[in-house]
């Protein structure tokens, strides 16, 4: 039997595969991008993507790499960083989890983020005041075009708001590994997020005990079912659905959060234009609904199809759009669908 994509999915939606692969090692895995003719889908934790119930008519890579290495171990307390390489199949969880244990500091408040380290850097993934971006030293990837490895240095990656080269070339680069530039101590970064910081009870700028973080920022994810649990419904999504638009500042509806960005635009939030255009926790048609906890949350209530998360993610977008002229971008990766 075909395996299907919602057995590996966050979301629990789309079809079967025509093929698949599963790599465990590097090699295993450049030698499969190598073979396979396309179209391919590259497969990591499965926590970014709407798949078409049709499934999808190509072969499935599945990156199951594993391996954490620090180029030292930290003790010198003359040292006061680490560079940690990161296999691309690993949890990027259990990392965050390994990076606090192991006194690493960078990645603390991007706890229960679900998904693959190797996804991190395609998406520039981030919460809470910290982007991967900030810590990330350089991604080897496999160029799919060229048929070989390469290496970008942070200033390669091209990142900004969600974004990177890897995201805007996405048929071209498949991460391999991902090296980390931590420093080594105690204490988190100083706290950027005030409902961070108001968990945490400390003044933005402050700083808190690595583990405290952490722990904060479960809780405050737990709250808007952002951590997988099998039995919550509210966990069964892609996280947020959509990005937080970046517009004019005169578009910026009153009374709407603002946060200006270098080139002189605004980030407004997501969650609240689809809150103030009508769309309340829960909203839902069918067997999908937005999270009873958090409005940026599609998610399947069990038994749902692909075609019924569109046609809510539809619902919601054009809704904010009429209500505040902002037409909503969605952040996971669609394959097979179009919103």
């Amino acid at each position: 039997m075909a395996e299907r994509l919602a057995d590996h999915t966050t979301l629990r939606l789309g079809g079967p595969a025509r093929a698949w692969v599963r790599a465990t090692t590097e090699a295993e895995l450049t030698e499969a991008l190598a073979a396979a003719a396309p179209p391919v889908l590259v497969l990591g934790g499965g926590s970014n993507l709407v798949v078409a119930d049709a499934g999808f008519d190509g072969t499935v890579v599945e990156v199951a790499t594993s391996g954490v290495h620090a180029d030292h171990e930290g003790d010198d307390p003359t040292c006061g960083g680490v560079l940690v390489t990161v296999a691309a199949g690993e949890s990027w969880d259990g990392f965050v989890a390994t990076a606090v244990e192991r006194g690493w500091v960078g990645v603390e408040a991007l706890a229960g983020i679900p998904g693959s380290v190797g996804a991190t850097p395609v998406q520039n993934v981030g919460a809470y005041g910290q982007e991967v971006s900030q810590t990330v030293a350089r991604v080897r990837v496999w160029d799919r075009v060229l048929q070989g490895v390469r290496t970008f240095t942070n200033a390669d990656c091209r990142f900004g708001y969600r974004t990177s080269r890897f995201k805007a070339e996405p048929e071209r680069h498949v991460v391999l590994d991902v090296t980390f530039q931590l420093t080594i101590g105690s204490l988190g970064t100083s706290v950027q997020y005030a409902e961070l910081a108001r968990a945490l009870g400390v003044e933005l700028g402050t700083r808190a005990p690595l583990a405290d973080v952490r722990a904060a920022v479960l809780g405050l994810r737990r709250g808007k079912g952002m951590v997988l649990d099998p039995a919550d419904h509210d966990t069964w999504s892609a996280g947020s659905f959509f990005t937080n638009p970046v517009v004019d500042a005169a578009d910026v509806p009153p009374d709407a959060p603002a946060w200006p960005q270098p080139d002189g635009r605004v980030k407004t939030s997501a969650a609240w234009l689809i809150e103030h255009a009508g769309f309340a926790r829960g909203h839902g048609r069918g067997a999908v609904s937005l999270s009873t906890k958090h409005t940026l949350a599609l998610t399947n209530r069990g038994g749902a199809t692909t075609e019924e998360l569109l046609g809510l993610a539809r619902e919601v977008r054009d809704g904010v759009e009429e209500a505040y002229g902002i037409r909503l971008v969605n952040e996971p990766v669609l394959v097979g669908v179009e919103l």
